[in-house]
């Protein structure tokens, strides 16, 4: 290998909702004796999952496989409402780590399929985020992922919403939106846009940097749906190699030139860390940054109430109360939390 330079994209890594979500799953872990259930990968990431299944959690895709009582986190990609309701009813303490993104998705469904509205929305089929989402309102809720899924849809007869998978791409999104509207002219579209403003930043600093770059490395795992996207983007741009790796174990040994680096919403800086030293640089790492990301998403509501139990009932026990660290602390990274946690 001999790579002359690295261009860092920034932002890049852990999101606010994936911040959040491993911070609560960190303190379920410390507040409660393993296993801790969690419903489906709390994050696209492999090096998370893993790390999370060394301490005792047990990650499940059907709700029937948690034991009566037994402590239960819902993951960040958001779940369907019988899901929920399933979970509530084992009987355990339960934990909804769901992005507040998602929810507004989840929101926005409910609220245009209760005014009669026919709901296309552009997801990847299986994937976690699309299955939760679609589930709320499952009558009213067409999938397209393509153009051709547009012209191929019955007319509903009715009026026509539009909304979308936060971790799509633009590129995944403009041409179905484009057939979407000119076969639907009084499409309805919430103010905002359903992508996430994290997804969006983080294909807008690669865009950066693809350009001059011999190649491109985007971590993450295969089933990120931003991970994929992100090299999606790279290769948009007319980038002449774009690799999707795990970690630096997963580089090839024919690297050189100038390579830009990023990371995806679900993956961790250690790993960021890793592949820069892999690389070695002989000129250095240039980060390229385009904004600077201050979200915050405060632990669950459930998981407050939890802390703030534990925390009043240490203090009665102690001269003081202890310091509440991590899912409270809103300067502590997620990255930092994960690197701590060992088995």
């Amino acid at each position: 290998m001999n790579v002359d330079r690295v261009l860092l994209a920034s932002p890049r890594g852990f999101c606010a909702g994936v911040e959040m979500a491993i911070k609560a799953l960190a303190w379920m872990v410390r507040a409660f004796e393993p296993p801790v259930y969690c419903y489906h990968e709390i994050v696209h990431n492999q090096l998370v999952v893993d790390r999370f299944r060394g301490l005792g959690v047990v990650f499940v895709d059907d709700i029937a496989e948690v034991p009566p009582g037994a402590p239960l986190m819902l993951s960040a990609h958001g779940s369907a409402p019988e899901v929920v309701v399933a979970a509530r009813g084992t009987g355990g303490y339960v934990v909804n780590a769901v992005c507040p993104l998602v929810t507004k998705v989840h929101h926005e469904v409910k609220t245009r399929a209760g005014k009669g509205f026919a709901i296309l929305y552009i997801g990847h089929e299986g994937h976690d985020e699309a299955v939760g989402t679609m589930a709320v309102a499952p009558e009213d809720t067409h999938l397209v992922e393509t153009e051709a899924d547009v012209a191929d849809l019955v007319d509903p007869g009715r009026p026509v919403a539009l909304l979308a998978q936060t971790t799509l791409s633009h590129h995944d999104w403009s041409g179905v939106l484009d057939a979407a509207r000119k076969r639907f002219p009084d499409l309805w579209m919430p103010g905002r846009s359903d992508l996430c403003f994290a997804t969006t930043n983080r294909q807008s600093a690669l865009v950066q940097i693809a350009q001059r770059c011999d190649a491109v490395v985007v971590i993450g795992s295969a089933n990120s749906s931003n991970t994929v996207a992100l090299a999606k983007v790279a290769a948009a741009t007319g980038c002449p190699r774009v690799l999707r790796v795990n970690g630096p174990d997963e580089l090839p040994d024919d690297l050189v030139g100038v390579i830009g680096v990023t990371a995806g919403a679900s993956a961790a800086e250690e790993v960021v860390a890793a592949i820069l030293d892999r690389l070695a640089p002989l000129n250095g790492v240039e980060e390229v940054s385009i904004t600077t990301e201050d979200e915050y998403f405060p632990p669950p509501r459930e998981l407050r109430e939890l802390l703030g139990a534990i925390t009043t009932l240490a203090g009665f026990a102690l001269a003081s109360p202890p310091n509440v660290p991590g899912a409270l602390d809103r300067d502590l990274s997620a990255s930092t939390v994960l690197a701590s946690l060992r088995p």
